[in-house]
């Protein structure tokens, strides 16, 4: 018979907690978001971040089983997150766990960052194609994967520097947007033109698959530094909008790529990223 297992999650600046039956539905779950310990600085504090994962698990997990309507008696197994993350907030996460599963006497299991992020593509959709390509794309990462029924994944690019989620936040702070940039970004492109300012789209010769975003990034600071040196005011929904779409560009022209070169006839899109509402809507 197959578990009831309690999942942690304490890779960033996020606590976690979800209770999964042995069916895999989940039961509960609970998240501690961090924005505002981080807004300040306009990005997360690695330090900061493991501190307030402290202050935060027990209650996170506590909450968690009370939403289920469960006992530690009923939790048949742990699972953590083991990387790749923040050093100092994974520590957190793995030793709690680690304690509670000594504790318990109950397995534990180590669980990968990215796939878990690829394994949320069969989360809400068990039919999903287990065939297929996963573009991974996060404020940490920005990866694509193939899967293959029965022989699990197999990396096909991935980016050589900033993640996408990272140009984002970073565009945001130049553009003096509060944090967490990515949505900020997301909303005020909305009334924007997306053509308004063209920005590169890194073709990497020689790296097929893979990403590069911090020309863009760099592209983004010498074009605001040249309208403030004549004084220029910024238009600041074009800039978010085009700065966006040379993102979403790359994302959508790679994944796609990917899939004609696999063979494959489904693609997932998995990671906080996957939200923006200009990427879901060129996707489709």
């Amino acid at each position: 018979m197959t578990p009831t297992v309690l999942g942690i999650e304490t890779s960033c600046d996020e606590t976690a907690a979800a209770v999964v039956d042995g069916e895999g539905r989940v039961q509960a779950g609970r998240i501690s978001s961090q924005t505002d310990v981080h807004a300040r600085f306009g990005g997360v504090v690695p330090e900061l971040a493991a501190r307030r994962h402290i202050e935060s698990i027990e209650g996170i997990v506590a909450g968690t089983l009370a939403q289920a309507g469960l006992s530690w008696e009923q939790i048949g197994a742990i699972a953590v997150t083991q990387g790749p993350g923040l050093a100092g907030a994974l520590l957190v996460g793995v030793s709690f766990a680690k304690g509670v599963a000594y504790a318990r006497r109950i397995p534990l299991i180590p669980v990968n960052h990215l796939e878990a992020h690829i394994a949320s593509a069969w989360l809400d959709r068990p039919d999903f194609p287990k065939d297929c390509v996963v573009l991974v794309v996060s404020g940490g990462h920005t990866h694509l994967y193939q899967s293959t029924h029965g022989q699990g994944y197999r990396l096909l690019g991935r980016t050589l520097d900033d993640a996408a989620g990272e140009a984002f936040d970073k565009a945001a702070k130049m553009l003096g947007l509060p944090y967490p940039g990515g949505p900020e970004i997301d909303r005020l492109a909305r009334s924007g033109h997306a053509a308004a300012i063209r920005f590169p789209r890194a073709t990497l010769r020689g790296h097929g698959l893979d990403f590069s975003f911090s020309g863009l990034k760099t592209s983004l600071l010498y074009y605001l530094k040249n309208l403030d040196r004549i004084g220029a005011a910024r238009p600041m929904a074009d800039l978010a909008a085009s700065f966006q779409e040379a993102i979403v560009d790359v994302l959508v022209e790679q994944a796609f790529a990917a899939v004609r070169q696999s063979g494959v006839r489904a693609l997932a899109v998995v990671g906080g990223v996957s939200a923006n509402s200009r990427l879901r809507a060129r996707l489709q």
